[in-house]
């Protein structure tokens, strides 16, 4: 029960008893208790402290750096401004980065997504065994990257792996997948979609089964058919699943670079090599730090501008829903 709230009446000077108007309520919202205040501090202070020392910390460190020429060893003196920045843009290998994390963002959003869409809408059919194909389907995402691309490496070895294999039965010409400019980088798309292709799939699925039925049906009596259903009903409530997914894919293109480095070192030629893989050759193998670190604030810059695009222009309306219903429930 709430407190009754007592306002004089201005004609009799009675007193009149009712609930507490919304400004009052939203007064107190707004106001936290003095030990709420230390409840958020107790819980907030190891949380902050980790984002502090394990992120912006090292974004100011490299920041620091990028404008450097340092090898690593001891405190960087050569200071060169931004000569860094303006390198990796002039610098062809860096900007076929740019193109081919383009390529794969596009593959991934015109391939990997809707595939994943269908196979969630096919599985969340009353087929049988169901539940075996979504585990079979979502079991390569609990592996690890490295070991999905050791994984791969074997299936497409020369000679002797499955994929060389399966090629020969069909009576396909044969050959190294990894090792040929012209399609290496489609064979570290299919490997990232088998890997991560479960995890859109239970997205969309779970999604979907978050959808009442009645709304179905009732676009059933209304002479819909199942395409139309899809459409005008399934489509539109999955529009919020599939944005995350959509920013998902984005920032982790953007920052692939495991995968890639296990299964072909950036190789052949560049042909495969993206922005971090390229950040790791000069940092650790090629030791010129500071170019490195120009390397990874321009990625950091990349994925914090799309984040902010992103969710001032796409997920603006979902946020707003959310922050709208929460805001009625308090």
């Amino acid at each position: 029960m709430t407190r009754p709230s007592t306002v004089p009446d201005a004609g009799r000077g009675d007193v009149v008893t009712g609930p507490p108007g919304p400004d009052a309520a939203r007064q107190r919202g707004h106001r936290p208790r003095p030990g709420r205040r230390r409840a958020l501090a107790v819980f907030l202070t190891p949380s902050l402290t980790l984002f502090l020392l394990l992120v912006v910390a090292p974004i100011a460190v490299a920041s620091y750096a990028s404008l450097y020429k340092w090898n690593g060893f001891g405190l960087p003196e050569n200071h060169v401004g931004l000569d860094n920045y303006t390198r990796a843009l002039a610098d062809p290998v860096f900007r076929g980065d740019l193109w081919r994390g383009f390529v794969l963002i596009v593959l991934s959003l015109t391939i990997q997504l809707p595939a994943a869409l269908g196979l969630a809408m096919l599985l969340n059919q009353p087929l049988k065994g169901r539940g075996l194909y979504r585990l079979v389907f979502f079991a390569p995402y609990v592996l690890s990257e490295v070991t999905t691309a050791v994984l791969f490496t074997l299936v497409f070895s020369p000679n002797r792996g499955l994929g060389e294999v399966i090629s020969r039965w069909l009576g396909a010409e044969a050959g190294a997948v990894f090792a040929d400019p012209d399609t290496v980088l489609f064979a570290v798309f299919l490997v990232v979609s088998w890997k991560y292709f479960g995890l859109y799939m239970i997205l969309f699925l779970a999604a979907r089964q978050g959808i009442p039925r009645e709304l179905h049906e009732a676009a059933v009596t209304d002479g819909a058919g199942a395409w139309q259903a899809f459409r005008h009903v399934t489509l539109p409530l999955l529009g919020p699943t599939i944005r995350i997914a959509v920013f998902l894919s984005v920032i982790g293109t953007i920052q692939l670079f495991d995968m890639v480095w296990v299964l072909t070192g950036g190789g052949p030629i560049h042909a495969s090599e993206t922005m971090a893989v390229t950040m790791f050759q000069y940092g650790f193998r090629r030791f010129e730090v500071g170019y490195a670190s120009a390397i990874s604030i321009v990625m950091f810059v990349l994925s914090l501008a799309f984040a902010l695009v992103y969710q001032r222009v796409v997920l603006r309306r979902d946020t707003e829903g959310a922050l709208t219903v929460q805001g009625d429930q308090r």
